[in-house]
């Protein structure tokens, strides 16, 4: 992988919290869940009050009314430090609330999520003893007669061996935990918790070193059941894991690629015919896509002659910026530009969900490799160049 991460695209209708910590958690200091206050901080710094005497509905509203703060945190070290302590003392609160009330009550439901979530975010922070806890309380929940809490503790326990499979990095639990995650999309097609679920463990199993096939399976999987949802919005995220799977699979197929170019003609494929082809999804405003620009045109002056082209699918919206772009920066290749944005026909037809995005392919016309990025790069056109050829 590239050292510069690649753009993702904003799923905003996808709330982030559930699975944020599913391939990589904060790096902070542990802290004891049933530790929340914070050491005494500098003179109207933010404090975490202790948990006060109340019933559960005084409890978890005075939790509530902790976030956001009362005042602005003075730096990022304190606001992460309010925030683990928030998380800390709603532990505690969560864990008064059931001790004193039925299973079938409703503020049972409501404290157990405010625990699970609570641990959640400890875990984040790396507080191994909260992720523990989180597993074997979401376990417990599994089996509850309450439909939400139940099908929250199975998630979250998909979430703990998630975590516990990319920490190990023993990937061979992967086809497992797809199916314990497609059983539970199947059971609640409907239910966007579970779909962001499925969204995040398919885009954590594509961070896997050459883990295409894990992910391949991931999103064959997936895939259907996400677009047999009632909820338009989870069946668009069905047709995407489509394209994406067309791309995880192009390894050794060909690759269409069509559109207009930025004068307006439509780009000619066949002109392509015979040659080693790059091809570049980006925008201009994507940092990572403009670092790797200086590189490419390095492998352009080296290789053009001898057989090597780009194409750039541009995902701008804005045609003036794409066109004092490629003036300024005296970019040679063609560029195909469709105005949409992240709807460019191509990047959807291919499930393009990050960029840069960049694919070799052969002289006879089949995709080399989807990682051709920065070394990556100039290390395949040299053998595919060696001996002049």
């Amino acid at each position: 992988m590239s050292h510069r991460p690649a753009v993702r695209r904003p799923l905003a209708w996808l709330v982030p919290s559930l699975l944020a910590g599913i391939a990589a958690a904060v790096v902070v200091q542990p802290v004891s869940a049933r530790q929340p206050a914070i050491a005494e901080p500098a003179a109207g710094g933010l404090v975490v009050p202790p948990l006060p005497e109340g019933t559960p509905e005084q409890l978890l509203e005075f939790v509530a009314g902790l976030m956001p703060p009362k005042a602005q945190p003075k730096s990022r070290e304190e606001a992460l430090s309010y925030l683990r302590g928030v998380a800390g003392l709603s532990v505690q609160a969560a864990d008064k609330i059931l001790a004193g009330v039925k299973s079938d009550d409703p503020l049972y439901a409501k404290a157990a999520t405010l625990k699970l979530e609570s641990l959640m975010r400890l875990a984040q922070f790396g507080d191994e003893q909260a992720a523990e806890e989180m597993t074997t309380f979401a376990a417990t929940l599994a089996t509850s007669p309450v439909p939400s809490l139940a099908m929250e503790g199975k998630r979250l326990q998909i979430v703990g061996e998630a975590q516990k499979m990319f920490a190990e990095e023993k990937f061979d639990a992967a086809p497992a935990l797809v199916a314990q995650a497609a059983e539970l999309m199947k059971a609640a097609p409907g239910d966007q918790k579970t779909a962001m679920l499925v969204m995040q463990l398919s885009g954590a199993l594509e961070q896997i070193p050459d883990g295409e096939e894990i992910a391949a399976n991931a999103l064959q999987t997936f895939g259907p059941i996400l677009e047999s949802s009632p909820d338009p919005k989870i069946k668009e995220l069905g047709a995407s894991f489509a394209g994406k799977l067309r791309l995880l699979t192009l390894p050794g197929k060909p690759m269409e690629i069509s559109g207009d170019l930025l004068n307006g003609k439509p780009f000619n494929q066949k002109s392509l015919a015979g040659k080693v082809v790059l091809v570049d999804f980006w925008a201009t405003w994507c940092g990572p896509c403009v670092a790797e620009i200086p590189n490419m045109l390095e492998q352009y002056e080296k290789y053009h002659a001898k057989g090597f082209e780009v194409v750039g699918i541009s995902l701008d919206e804005d045609k003036e910026k794409v066109d004092a772009f490629i003036a300024e920066n005296k970019i040679p290749w063609p560029i195909i530009y469709a105005g949409k944005g992240w709807q460019d026909p191509t990047a959807q037809f291919y499930g393009i969900s990050g960029i840069p995005q960049l694919i070799l392919i052969g002289r006879d016309g089949k995709v080399i490799t989807l990682n051709a990025r920065g070394k990556k790069l100039g290390e395949r056109l040299a053998e595919l160049f060696k001996d002049g050829g």
